[in-house]
């Protein structure tokens, strides 16, 4: 036999094996089942998922597929059956998303709090006043720079809130010292840092944030801070593909004991981010 044909068998049989391995792994890949959760980002800055998911599929053998935009970016693409539940905080537009008829049933599972962080020399002296109404007055009297999300995120929705509490409406287009990013938690948090500005955040993402620099939190604790999480089962009435079985499988171990103690149990930096209450 020629040289050249015993090399082109040899090439034949390394294409051949290669394409059975890819078959294979396909195959044992489409067998795997699994969700598309609609999520917050603040669940996947914080960490949180690489520590509870993994427990879930190892118990449930469902694979849980994370789709990480920010609460109003999920509770949109849920509403056009992109996926098949939602772990998001904005409990008014969950309870929407469900008295419209596209999520069947909502139910609490955790909760922490937002903060709002800036430079360490807090050039509006924020830390020095007892409410978020009055840290967020002072900010827009004296305009000091601002970060703020821009995106419909649960976050961002918060925020908007907590400056119409203050009787106050700051503008993007008109007020320059009101940033837009545009941007998740984790990378307007980088934009803050680098334009030497405050920001709001979830308290979770801050903990595992590793580029404060300069940056701390200057004013917490406030009841308005407080910051509910809820997992939202998508209807299939109106959603027929949704896998509505594996999603519920998923959003009652999140709200069981089991799921609960996981949440609870989640530390970065030894600080608990997560408190599961799920039975409130």
């Amino acid at each position: 036999m020629h040289m050249f044909q015993i090399l082109k068998r040899f090439i034949i049989l390394l294409i051949s094996a290669a394409f059975a391995g890819t078959c294979i792994n396909s195959s044992a890949f489409a067998d795997t089942p699994f969700i598309i959760l609609q999520s917050t980002t603040s669940t996947q800055n914080s960490g949180l998922y690489d520590y509870i998911l993994p427990q879930f599929t190892k118990q449930s053998g469902i694979e849980v597929r994370v789709v990480a935009v920010g609460t109003g970016q999920a509770l949109r693409n849920a509403q056009n059956c992109d996926g098949d539940l939602l772990l998001v905080h904005s409990k008014p537009d969950e309870e929407h998303f469900v008295n419209s008829g596209f999520g069947a049933q909502r139910r609490n599972v955790m909760y922490n709090d937002f903060i709002v962080v800036g430079p360490h020399h807090d050039p509006a002296n924020i830390s020095t006043v007892d409410t978020v109404a009055e840290a967020l007055q002072l900010i827009y009297a004296k305009q000091s720079k601002f970060a703020t999300r821009g995106d419909d995120s649960g976050t961002h929705k918060a925020e908007l809130r907590l400056w119409h509490s203050a009787g106050l409406s700051p503008d993007a287009l008109n007020d320059k010292w009101y940033l837009e990013t545009g941007l998740g938690m984790g990378a307007t948090l980088n934009f803050a840092v680098q334009a030497d500005s405050y920001a709001i955040s979830d308290r979770g993402t801050w903990i595992a944030f590793a580029n404060k620099a300069n940056h701390k939190t200057l004013f917490e604790s406030d009841p308005p801070l407080f910051n509910q999480y809820g997992v939202v089962t998508i209807n299939v009435e109106r959603c027929p593909h949704v896998k509505q079985d594996l999603a519920e499988n998923f959003a009652s171990w999140l709200v069981s004991p089991a799921g609960q103690k996981h949440i609870g149990a989640y530390r970065r930096h030894g600080i608990q981010l997560f408190f599961p209450n799920a039975s409130r």
